[in-house]
This record gives structure tokens, C-alpha cells and sequence, in this order.
């Protein structure tokens, strides 16, 4: 099989056990995850965080990004930019007055509201999505690229630049012998409701 199907083949089974937890469960686990992803030195120290507003039976984040809020933390997030099929990235400061749904109907930012960042060389933490994550880092996300894209363009921006990159999971999305392909960027750390994973650091954005 190709790597891009036994992608999908992972996708699907993860996606589907994932939709097996029920609403009060997803709730419960967020909030644990949120927390341990609160208090991470990493996040304590950081002024500026790259954060996603979560959909459909994904880890909650509203409560983590209000949380980050009210810690002052400068926050941004994406919206798709659908002419170049890549991620733009606005500040946001109210999560009520600044969003609306975009494409998949995720929550994006209000370009009308939210000034656009152009340079990301100050986000110190990114919180990333996926579906599934390796406890070496690897990240299997949708299929669309658009966060490999984005860390692809901030070490080509600056090499020596090394925000924190962030997973929050279930424990049901680890997997083992998670296939990577050269573009795929790996996570620093995987936070899930039972453990918070430190993985190889020199995989962190190519360092």
C-alpha cells in the first residue's frame, strides 16, 4: 500500500473511534488536556500563541483559547485562504465578536474584525490539529497540508526560529509507526488526557 493510503486507512479508523466518545466524555477530556496543555513551561512563557478553534469530535480548544485570553496572551488564528489554498493568519481578541464559520464550517476569524499578521516571527507556541499523532512526533492531519505549508514557510522565513509546536489528543489518537513523508512537520510535544509527551526535540521544525 502507498503511504497515502495507509494514511487514510488511519484517518478513517481514528476519526470513527473518536466519534465513539460520547459528548460528556469529549468535554471531560478536553478540559483535562487543556489544563495539562496550560501548563506547560512552554506555554506559561510565551507572549504569542498560534492557536485553532476546534470542530466536530476534536479536542475541544474554546476553553484553552479563552483561557489564553484572559492570560493576556497575544492570540492568533487561521482562515483559509482559498485563492492560494494556504492558511493567512489573524489576531483575535474577542472569540463572541471575532469569528464566524468558514470553510467545513470551522470557526475563522473575521477578516473585517481581525488584523491580519503578516509575519509570525513572534509566535513563541503553536497548537496544532490532526487526527492522529506518534509519541516520536509524527502528525497526521486532514490531508489538505495547510498547517505543513504554514511551518514550512517560518523556518523558510527564519531558520534558527523555534516556536513551541503542540498537540492536544486523546490517548486513542496515538499511534504507532505513524508514516511520514518529507513534508510532514512533527509536533515537540503530544498532551493527552493521561500523559503529556516530550518528543525528539531535534525533530522540532527540522532542528
Amino acid at each position: 500500500m502507498t503511504v497515502q493510503v495507509v494514511k487514510q486507512s488511519i484517518r478513517q479508523r481514528i476519526i470513527a473511534d473518536r466519534e465513539q466518545l460520547t459528548p460528556a466524555e469529549r468535554a471531560r477530556l478536553s478540559h483535562v488536556i487543556s489544563v495539562r496543555i496550560a501548563n506547560l513551561s512552554a506555554y506559561r512563557t510565551a507572549n504569542t500563541v498560534l492557536a485553532y478553534m476546534s470542530f466536530g469530535a476534536e479536542v475541544s480548544t474554546e476553553k484553552w483559547v479563552q483561557q489564553a485570553l484572559r492570560d493576556g496572551k497575544r492570540v492568533l488564528m487561521p482562515k483559509v485562504n482559498r485563492a492560494t489554498k494556504e492558511l493567512d493568519v489573524y489576531r483575535v481578541t474577542n472569540l463572541q465578536h471575532d469569528l464566524a464559520p468558514g470553510q467545513w464550517n470551522i470557526l475563522e476569524p473575521l477578516v473585517e474584525r481581525c488584523d491580519k499578521i503578516n509575519s509570525l516571527q513572534d509566535v513563541d507556541f503553536i497548537l496544532l490539529p490532526g487526527i492522529a499523532f506518534g509519541r516520536d512526533g509524527a502528525r497526521l492531519g486532514y490531508g489538505g497540508g495547510f498547517y505543513d505549508k504554514l511551518l514550512a514557510r517560518i523556518k523558510d522565513v527564519n531558520q534558527s526560529y523555534r516556536p513551541a509546536l503542540v498537540a492536544g489528543a486523546f490517548a486513542i489518537q496515538l499511534v504507532e509507526g505513524l508514516p511520514q513523508e518529507t513534508t510532514d512537520h512533527k509536533v515537540e510535544w503530544v498532551v493527552t488526557e493521561i500523559e503529556t509527551i516530550k518528543c525528539v526535540a531535534d525533530l522540532h521544525l527540522g532542528r
